[in-house]
């Protein structure tokens, strides 16, 4: 008895060698023992709020250990000082302050835990000093909620949302574990009014909700994680391999960040569903784009439009004429490119980025004069694509020098006559390559036709698909469950 009350207490405690994920055990086991519970209390919303917010907090403390502290502190912070500078009598002066403490304050946080290494390795270089790096572990997702907490306080300053009456509505809307560690990030005017609502998910909603979260595993803990056996090997070898297989592990990674993080995205939006709220969309099938102006109107589009609305605007957006909108929008994919992580490749990652969308809205007036041909159509797609692979590179090598080796390494010893090995020996591997490509080719309401049709299909077939993908998940699993790519973020 004693062995199995340990056992028990291991599984509820957190181990920072195994976080929850969504796709773990774990996490669909207590989420079996929250869904009927959550049921039960729906229709009382302070129940509600507090069960939630109870799950939401141990979710984050399953994931990040000690530092759900830092969640509760910033939403206790955030809430109150909300608050106060929306009481009767606050002059301007005094709510600006308001603002700049609360910004202080989470800003800070993320600088310290994300940051403050960055800085000092820099420094140090600068006067050659001999520097020890913080222990520093950066807590999960808190670059997401901090954005979150940062957009409601400046929405609520400037008028566009009324602050919660509660402290408990306001660490619903910012624990809410379905987008706390990876996203979408929730913007509290879409949000908010949704808890006040406190409706039940339709029919329609729990199938749709079910059709997202398969479709979510299957992208990440299918397909994700099969190809980035392959790719993982590229990348821990730069230079090791022929340019054709570095080549392709390029373009496998570019498809494997896709699935997992849209994968995620997936889960997240059709687990809120089935609990009856509903996230904003953040992926709409980016590779189809062709040019990087529309790639970032399709890919993570909750961060594209929070770094629209309370970045790339505050500067002045198009409004200051040609120069200052080129120069606003590389400032803004500077600070895109900083928030994912904190090293120059990630700077660079941002600069290209910010530099791509300049060079695309200078050459619009030209581009539009040009015909609507496919040949043309396919050129655009081509140079998108080979621009946005070729920066991805950035994002999965460990270091600046490993990037330009595995880019250089595309260019050494390239020949075809390695595809008949490499097919013989990666089968799999294509398939599920050009599978991922055939769902990009396939026309949008396509997606949306497949969704309807789970939907409407009997209770059977809904169970024989679930069982399906799980069978797929076990077979093609590697020997540790992955984390989301996103989760370092």
């Amino acid at each position: 008895m004693n062995d199995i009350l340990l056992n028990i207490r291991d599984y509820l405690l957190y181990d920072p060698q195994s976080p929850m994920l969504f796709s773990s055990g774990t996490f669909w086991a207590l989420f079996l023992i929250f869904m009927p519970l959550y049921g039960l209390l729906r229709g009382r919303l302070w129940q509600m709020l507090v069960f939630v917010v109870a799950f939401s907090f141990y979710f984050y403390y399953k994931s990040s250990g000690v530092f759900v502290l830092l969640l509760g502190g910033t939403s206790l912070i955030d809430w109150t000082l909300s608050r106060l500078m929306t009481a009767p009598g606050r002059t301007r002066l005094f709510r600006k302050c308001c603002v700049a403490l609360s910004l202080l304050t989470s800003l800070g946080i993320l600088a310290y835990f994300k940051y403050a290494n960055f800085f000092l390795w820099n420094l140090n270089a600068m006067i050659e000093g001999n520097f020890q790096p913080l222990d520093l572990i950066l807590p999960v997702g808190i670059s997401f909620y901090t954005f979150q907490s940062v957009s409601y306080i400046i929405d609520v300053y400037k008028g566009r949302v009324t602050p919660t009456r509660t402290w408990l509505e306001y660490a619903f809307f910012l624990s809410f574990f379905p987008a706390l560690v990876a996203g979408p990030i929730v913007r509290a005017d879409y949000f908010l009014p949704q808890i006040r609502e406190n409706r039940h998910a339709s029919r329609t909603e729990l199938y749709t909700g079910l059709w997202l979260i398969i479709l979510g595993v299957l992208k990440k803990a299918v397909v994700a994680d099969y190809i980035a056996q392959y790719n993982d090997l590229i990348f821990q070898s730069p230079g090791s391999y022929s340019g054709f297989e570095t080549l392709m592990g390029i373009i496998g990674y570019t498809m494997q960040i896709y699935c997992d993080f849209s994968g995620y995205s997936d889960m997240a939006i059709g687990i809120a569903l089935i609990m009856g709220f509903r996230l904003a969309d953040n992926f709409n099938y980016p590779y189809k784009a062709r040019n990087i102006s529309d790639f970032w109107r399709r890919w993570h589009i909750s961060l594209s439009s929070w770094l629209r609305d309370y970045v790339y605007i505050p500067l002045g957006g198009n409004r200051k004429g040609t120069a200052r909108t080129y120069i606003n929008n590389f400032a803004t994919m500077l600070v895109g490119g900083l928030w994912h992580g904190a090293a120059w490749k990630f700077v660079f990652w941002g600069a290209m980025h910010g530099g791509g969308l300049a060079i695309h809205k200078a050459s619009r007036p030209w581009l539009d004069r040009l015909p609507d041909i496919w040949p043309l159509k396919a050129l655009w797609w081509i140079v998108t694509m080979s621009f946005v692979a070729a920066l991805w590179v950035f994002f999965r090598a460990d270091s600046w020098e490993d990037s330009w080796l595995v880019l250089s390494g595309v260019f050494n010893d390239f020949s075809l006559a390695y595809v008949p090995a490499f097919a013989s020996a990666r089968m799999l591997w294509l398939i599920l390559m050009i599978l991922i490509i055939l769902a990009h080719a396939l026309p949008s309401r396509f997606h949306g036709l497949a969704a309807r049709w789970f939907v409407a299909s009997p209770w059977w077939l809904k169970l024989l698909l679930f069982l399906v993908v799980v069978q797929l998940v076990l077979e093609l699993r590697s020997e540790d469950v992955s984390p989301f790519i996103y989760f370092q973020f």
